[in-house]
């Protein structure tokens, strides 16, 4: 797959598990009008969540944050279906010290959240891969201090050895819609 500039890295990157996964799904839209993005609708059923998800007009970041997890052979949150719940997976990363494939939770305006995976940084701002961003899985930058959490995998071996910061020599572009 190809990734836009500057996250053509990405194809490299062996790692983790719940990156991969993630990965692989890049630039999967929701389908506009009555009908529903059939890998959507199937990830809500295998978190057992398909009573909750009637259509991909849901807010469905921490879905797929979840489905990514579990592909990962992770223990989800409590309550994994709300963004803000992942704010207690793994376990904290140093404060600031976010690391490739690190999850990253934001408040939202509306008392809502919003939940990604690290990608990168630049001096200011995080690279977030997400799902429901701009409704679709896709890269979007974010400002650092909108993020209340930042957690790592519990890593079943030992942490992979690609997982690291990533500093990007990019110009960022906020604003993106999560909902």
């Amino acid at each position: 797959m190809n990734f836009p500039h500057p996250f053509e890295y990405l194809a490299a990157e062996p790692g983790p598990v719940i990156l991969r996964e993630a990965l692989a799904h890049f630039a999967l839209h929701e389908i506009a009008g009555p009908s529903s993005h059939p890998t959507i609708m199937a990830w809500a059923k295998e978190v057992g969540a398909s009573s909750y998800y009637h259509n991909d007009d849901t807010p469905w970041c921490a879905l797929f944050m979840a489905h990514c997890a579990k592909v990962a052979g992770f223990a989800l949150p409590p309550d994994p279906l709300a963004a803000k719940s992942w704010s207690v997976f793994g376990q904290p990363a140093p404060k600031g010290v976010a690391m490739l494939g690190d999850i990253v939770v934001k408040n939202r305006a509306g008392g809502g959240g919003h939940v990604g995976l690290y990608v990168g940084e630049t001096k200011t701002h995080y690279a977030v891969l997400g799902g429901n961003q701009a409704n679709q899985v896709c890269i979007a930058w974010f400002p650092k201090s909108v993020f209340t959490h930042i957690r790592r995998c519990k890593w079943k071996v030992s942490q992979p050895a690609n997982v690291r910061r990533i500093v990007l020599n990019a110009p960022t572009a906020a604003g993106v819609s999560e909902s």
